[in-house]
């Protein structure tokens, strides 16, 4: 039995949005409270990850992880570019 799965690939920012840190997740609410409370160890603590100001959904874990791979390969210009074309003050989109 096959099950519907969603897959995003995120994008969070800290509150001075000088930082970025793309990931990948099956539960984007569950990942972004997680960041938020401080409860990812290393890069997402160190720079107090708090804002999620991109997302995107696919129901196929390859691609998610493919577009995760491709956007950490990108310029920092290009992430910038794709956060604004969609998200242009950087609100924070949290779900919760």
């Amino acid at each position: 039995m096959k099950t519907n799965k969603t897959y995003f690939v995120y994008i969070m920012t800290n509150v001075s949005d000088n930082v970025l840190y793309i990931g990948v997740t099956n539960d984007l609410q569950r990942r972004i409270y997680e960041h938020k409370n401080k409860l990812v160890k290393g890069f997402s603590e160190k720079y107090n990850l708090s804002k999620l100001v991109y997302y995107e959904s696919t129901a196929n874990v390859e691609s998610a992880i493919g577009g995760e791979k491709q956007l950490k390969n990108w310029r920092r210009q290009w992430k910038l570019d794709l956060i604004i074309a969609e998200n242009p003050r950087f609100v924070d989109l949290n779900i919760n």
